[in-house]
């Protein structure tokens, strides 16, 4: 199943490398990402779509855990 993670990320040394190690251990396949910085530029906004045969709410769960990310939304792809 493909999923997309709208995650919102504080703008930090190495937080784009634990959203996507925490992603690779949860058993998902990183497929594509876009990004950008918020207006005021105190964010990322982070868009992440991954691939996998597990059920993306862990992978929810152990992203909101992360100190960098502020927000995650999950939206199964078609």
């Amino acid at each position: 199943m493909r999923f997309r993670l709208d995650l919102t990320l504080r703008p930090a040394e190495g937080a784009l490398l634990r959203v996507l190690g925490t992603a690779e251990r949860r058993g998902f396949t990183p497929l594509a990402i876009e990004g950008q910085r918020s207006e005021d530029g105190s964010a990322w906004n982070l868009a992440l779509t991954v691939e996998g045969k597990r059920a993306a709410e862990g992978l929810c769960k152990q992203m909101e855990k992360l100190y960098d990310c502020l927000a995650v939304k999950v939206i199964e792809c078609p």
